[in-house]
């Protein structure tokens, strides 16, 4: 099998645990300290020497058109797979098939996750048991859901399916790698999960090979909780390797961007960042508060804990509100 040089990120799903934030954009295209998440995904790519990233779409299509309109990111090729109806994880896989290696393993990343663990030993664990997949998995976070022989080094179970008192020890992270064969296994144009196909190959005896990697740090920002979150814990002197700016190591810390008006009397406390072209008012005080880009906050306004969304204009007092 030869080496890995292409990409799946997922950039199809709807959001709905974001919405109504996800009702102007797509999950992997919110703003995270000025950069859209799914750039943090193409940044991690490119450090193991991926060029070839292809995205599914399907909710906002033309998002992803605006964002990357030379349908590059550095030295990457991106391809956008659009999918007007919804096919889920293994009927997107199966869907990409025209634009893959038939002799090369895929990595597959989900979309809506941030993280910068090491992503080289999966691989070589995969071409190394020559595994039909290999999930990459985490031993520290929840939710458990697969069960893992640290010994052999495969995947015995997910979510008690196959053996119901075995109790789970490990997280899935959203990214796994697939051999070529094991596009076989699925159905082009039929909407499906790769859960039910995994366990369909865990119980006719098929090899799914597993690695725990609990260095470097992991989350999923499925909910504005999570997001707000990801925000203070960045905060936090971490750093990601950013191709964009061709450096090796970027801190993405930058709370206020360049384009953005912020009056001089107005206070910016806690994790509050501002985006592009973003313009805070006289008086306002903003706490652990996100602003797209384009958003406008009207002089005196009080937030807390909010997310305010692409062009929206707020005022008045908010706590905990989406925009």
């Amino acid at each position: 099998m030869r080496a890995i040089s292409t990409a799946f990120v997922l950039g199809a799903g709807l959001g709905t645990r974001l919405r109504p934030l996800t009702d102007k954009l797509p999950k992997p295209l919110i703003p995270v300290f000025q950069k859209p998440l799914i750039t943090f995904a193409f940044d991690h790519l490119l450090a193991i020497g991926i060029r070839r990233i292809v995205v599914n779409t399907h909710h906002l299509p033309e998002c992803y058109e605006t964002t990357f309109p030379e349908k590059t990111y550095c030295s990457a090729d991106l391809h956008f797979c659009h999918e007007p109806f919804l096919l889920e994880t293994a009927g997107g896989i199966k869907n990409i098939e025209p634009f893959l290696n038939p002799e090369e393993a895929l990595l597959v990343y989900n979309g809506d996750i941030l993280t910068d663990l090491p992503l080289k030993p999966a691989i070589d664990l995969h071409l190394e048991q020559e595994n039909l997949v290999t999930l990459i998995l985490r031993s520290g976070e929840e939710p458990k859901k697969i069960s893992w022989d640290p010994v052999s080094r495969q995947v015995i179970d997910i979510c008690q399916k196959l053996f119901p008192k075995r109790q789970p020890n490990a997280l899935f992270t959203g990214i796994y790698l697939v051999a070529p064969a094991f596009l076989k296994e699925l159905q082009i144009g039929v909407r499906e999960s790769v859960i039910p196909v995994f366990l369909r190959i865990l119980e006719r005896g098929g090899n799914i090979g597993g690695i725990v990697l609990d260095q470097g740090s992991w989350w999923d920002l499925g909910s504005r909780s999570a997001y707000l979150q990801v925000h203070s814990e960045l905060e936090k002197n971490f750093a990601f390797p950013d191709f964009q700016t061709n450096s090796k190591v970027k801190l993405c810390r930058e709370k206020i961007h360049p384009t953005a008006s912020v009056h001089s009397s107005a206070r910016l406390e806690g994790s509050t960042v501002v985006s592009a072209n973003c313009v805070v008012g006289e008086g306002a005080v903003l706490q652990d508060t996100l602003l797209w880009p384009h958003a406008e906050v009207s002089p005196g306004t009080f937030l807390k804990d909010c997310i305010v969304s692409c062009g929206t204009v707020v005022s008045g007092n908010h706590v905990g509100s989406d925009l």
